[in-house]
C-alpha cells in the first residue's frame, strides 16, 4: 500500500509533468516553450526598464510577496506585489474587494509592464478585474490558475499557466514552483549542475 507522503509526491509530480500552457490566442504550447517565452518577456522588461506587478489573493499573496521581493533583489528588475497587507486592506474597505488590486495598477503601472496574476480558482473577481486593468493599460499579462480547466483566467493572458489539479494544496505548490522555474531560468540558475551551495547573504553573494 503506498504511503501518504509518496501518494502526496506522485500527485505533485503528476501536476507539475501536466501543466498546461496557452498562448494568447489559446493555443496550447509546450511547457519550455511557455517558460522560455515568460522569461524572454521579463528580460524585455528589464531591458526597456518597465516593472513587474504581481497579485494573488490568500497564498496566492504570499507567492506575490515573495517573488517581488526575489525578482526585485536577485533579478534586478523592480517588481512589486499588490497584495501588500496595508494597501489591500484599506483598498478592500474604502473601494470594495473588487478593485484592490485594479486601482494601483491603475495607478502606478505603464504600457509595457507586466503584470503576473496567481489564482487558485482562476476565477477571483480581484484577479480579473486586475487583468482587465493591465489590458487597458498596454500590459502583457502572465496568469497562473487551476481547479476548473475553464477558469476565466486562463483564456486572459498573454501566456496562461494551468495546474490540472483538483486540491488547492497541490495547485498552489505547483504555482510555487513555477514561479521559482521563472526566476531560476532568469537568473541561469541550475541546481543539477551545481556543485556549490547558493548563498544569498549580502557578503558572500552569489546565484
Amino acid at each position: 500500500m503506498e504511503t501518504y507522503f509518496a501518494s502526496y509526491a506522485k500527485a505533485l509530480n503528476e501536476a507539475l509533468l501536466q501543466v498546461s500552457v496557452r498562448d494568447k490566442n489559446g493555443q496550447e504550447i509546450d511547457i519550455e516553450s511557455g517558460l522560455r517565452q515568460w522569461t524572454e518577456i521579463s528580460k524585455g522588461i528589464r531591458e526597456t526598464k518597465h516593472r513587474q506587478w504581481i497579485c494573488g489573493n490568500g497564498a496566492s499573496a504570499a507567492f506575490a510577496n515573495h517573488m517581488a521581493l526575489d525578482f526585485t533583489k536577485n533579478g534586478g528588475i523592480p517588481t512589486q506585489s499588490v497584495s501588500d497587507s496595508a494597501l489591500i486592506t484599506a483598498l478592500a474597505n474604502d473601494m470594495g474587494v473588487e478593485s484592490l488590486f485594479a486601482a494601483p495598477i491603475g495607478w502606478l503601472a505603464e504600457s509595457g509592464d507586466l503584470l503576473i496574476t496567481v489564482s487558485s480558482s482562476g476565477n477571483s473577481p480581484n484577479i480579473l478585474r486586475a487583468i482587465e486593468t493591465a489590458r487597458e493599460k498596454g500590459m502583457k499579462v502572465v496568469t497562473l490558475s487551476g481547479l476548473k480547466p475553464d477558469n476565466a483566467s486562463r483564456s486572459s493572458g498573454d501566456l496562461n499557466f494551468y495546474i490540472p489539479g483538483k486540491t488547492y494544496g497541490v495547485v498552489e505548490c505547483t504555482h510555487q514552483i513555477l514561479l521559482h522555474m521563472w526566476l531560476d531560468q532568469f537568473l541561469n540558475v541550475h541546481e543539477w549542475d551545481r556543485d556549490t551551495l547558493q548563498n544569498m547573504s549580502a557578503d558572500a553573494f552569489q546565484l
